[in-house]
């Protein structure tokens, strides 16, 4: 592992992979959302995307589709 950046609380370093690991000031592990907020914090990786809200069903869509489903099929002769 390479060594990227030395801080009083933590070191950071790059894995062959490409990777990021993080220890703290006692050569520990840091992992999880506290890993995550080190490497915002330090450029090191972009925030995370959001997911697009799911479109909420409006009363008119609502009302479209009860129209359409409770008309009666056209027959054809």
């Amino acid at each position: 592992m390479k060594e990227i950046k030395r801080t009083k609380e933590h070191r950071i370093y790059q894995k062959k992979s490409g990777r990021y690991a993080v220890t703290d000031a006692r050569k520990r592990p840091v992992n999880g959302e506290d890993k995550a907020t080190i490497l915002l914090a330090e450029g090191l990786v972009a925030a995370p995307k959001q997911k697009a809200p799911e479109p909420v069903a409006t009363e008119e869509t609502a009302e479209t589709a009860e129209e359409t489903s409770s008309e009666p099929a056209a027959e054809s002769a």
